[in-house]
Protein backbone atom coordinates (compact mmCIF):
# COMPACT_ATOMS: atom_id res chain seq x y z
CA UNK A 1 0.00 0.00 0.00
CA UNK A 2 2.83 2.29 0.52
CA UNK A 3 4.32 1.55 -2.52
CA UNK A 4 1.14 2.72 -4.22
CA UNK A 5 0.79 6.04 -2.11
CA UNK A 6 4.74 6.82 -3.49
CA UNK A 7 3.43 5.59 -7.12
CA UNK A 8 0.86 8.53 -7.04
CA UNK A 9 2.64 11.28 -5.39
CA UNK A 10 5.31 10.87 -8.17
CA UNK A 11 2.76 10.99 -10.70
CA UNK A 12 1.51 14.50 -8.90
CA UNK A 13 4.98 15.94 -8.41
CA UNK A 14 5.62 15.00 -12.58
CA UNK A 15 2.24 17.05 -13.38
CA UNK A 16 3.28 19.65 -11.20
CA UNK A 17 6.29 20.42 -12.63
CA UNK A 18 5.69 20.27 -16.29
CA UNK A 19 2.84 22.70 -15.84
CA UNK A 20 5.09 24.91 -13.67
CA UNK A 21 4.70 27.61 -11.27
CA UNK A 22 0.88 28.76 -11.28
CA UNK A 23 1.03 32.64 -11.74
CA UNK A 24 4.62 32.68 -13.20
CA UNK A 25 5.36 35.22 -15.82
CA UNK A 26 6.09 33.78 -19.30
CA UNK A 27 9.51 34.47 -20.56
CA UNK A 28 9.72 36.99 -23.88
CA UNK A 29 11.28 35.52 -26.88
CA UNK A 30 14.82 36.44 -27.30
CA UNK A 31 16.71 36.67 -30.86
CA UNK A 32 20.21 36.87 -31.72
CA UNK A 33 21.03 40.08 -33.91
CA UNK A 34 23.06 39.39 -36.59
CA UNK A 35 25.31 42.50 -35.81
CA UNK A 36 26.39 42.27 -32.38
CA UNK A 37 25.59 39.02 -32.02
CA UNK A 38 24.20 39.59 -28.73
CA UNK A 39 20.46 37.77 -27.57
CA UNK A 40 17.78 40.61 -27.39
CA UNK A 41 14.26 40.39 -26.64
CA UNK A 42 12.47 40.02 -30.45
CA UNK A 43 10.38 43.05 -29.49
CA UNK A 44 13.91 45.44 -29.82
CA UNK A 45 14.82 43.81 -32.75
CA UNK A 46 13.57 44.23 -36.86
CA UNK A 47 13.45 40.83 -38.61
CA UNK A 48 14.22 40.81 -42.21
CA UNK A 49 12.83 37.80 -43.84
CA UNK A 50 13.45 36.03 -47.21
CA UNK A 51 10.03 34.93 -48.72
CA UNK A 52 9.38 31.62 -49.39
CA UNK A 53 8.03 32.57 -52.74
CA UNK A 54 10.78 34.09 -54.48
CA UNK A 55 9.58 37.74 -54.16
CA UNK A 56 12.83 38.64 -52.44
CA UNK A 57 13.45 40.32 -48.85
CA UNK A 58 11.42 42.38 -46.56
CA UNK A 59 11.32 44.02 -43.23
CA UNK A 60 8.66 42.23 -41.31
CA UNK A 61 6.93 44.05 -38.82
CA UNK A 62 4.51 41.82 -37.52
CA UNK A 63 7.45 39.32 -36.57
CA UNK A 64 4.96 36.32 -38.40
CA UNK A 65 5.76 36.45 -41.92
CA UNK A 66 6.57 33.20 -43.81
CA UNK A 67 10.18 32.68 -44.67
CA UNK A 68 13.69 32.74 -43.23
CA UNK A 69 14.24 35.55 -40.78
CA UNK A 70 17.09 37.56 -39.65
CA UNK A 71 17.23 39.50 -36.55
CA UNK A 72 19.25 43.14 -36.31
CA UNK A 73 18.74 45.32 -33.69
CA UNK A 74 17.70 48.78 -34.17
CA UNK A 75 21.11 50.64 -33.97
CA UNK A 76 23.03 52.12 -36.65
CA UNK A 77 26.71 50.73 -35.47
CA UNK A 78 25.16 47.27 -34.96
CA UNK A 79 23.85 47.77 -38.72
CA UNK A 80 26.80 48.81 -40.00
CA UNK A 81 29.23 46.00 -38.31
CA UNK A 82 26.60 43.47 -39.30
CA UNK A 83 27.19 44.32 -43.68
CA UNK A 84 30.90 44.56 -42.89
CA UNK A 85 31.09 41.28 -40.97
CA UNK A 86 28.16 39.37 -43.81
CA UNK A 87 26.13 38.89 -40.87
CA UNK A 88 22.81 39.34 -43.11
CA UNK A 89 24.89 36.69 -45.95
CA UNK A 90 25.86 34.14 -43.28
CA UNK A 91 22.23 34.07 -42.00
CA UNK A 92 20.80 34.04 -45.44
CA UNK A 93 23.21 31.97 -46.95
CA UNK A 94 23.15 33.85 -50.07
CA UNK A 95 24.36 37.22 -51.15
CA UNK A 96 21.87 40.20 -50.40
CA UNK A 97 20.85 43.01 -52.67
CA UNK A 98 22.01 46.82 -51.90
CA UNK A 99 18.13 48.02 -51.77
CA UNK A 100 17.63 45.76 -48.89
CA UNK A 101 20.25 47.17 -47.44
CA UNK A 102 19.56 51.02 -48.08
CA UNK A 103 15.73 50.02 -46.88
CA UNK A 104 16.99 48.49 -43.53
CA UNK A 105 19.62 51.45 -43.17
CA UNK A 106 16.32 53.91 -43.51
CA UNK A 107 14.22 52.11 -41.35
CA UNK A 108 16.81 51.94 -38.79
CA UNK A 109 17.97 55.70 -38.90
CA UNK A 110 14.57 56.44 -38.49
CA UNK A 111 13.09 54.43 -36.46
Amino acid sequence: MTTNMTMQRQKVMTINKTKGVSGSRKKPPVRRCVGCREMKNKAQLVRIVRNTDESGFAVDDTGKSAGRGAYICKDAACFKKAVKSGGFERSFKQKIPQEVYATLEDIIAHG
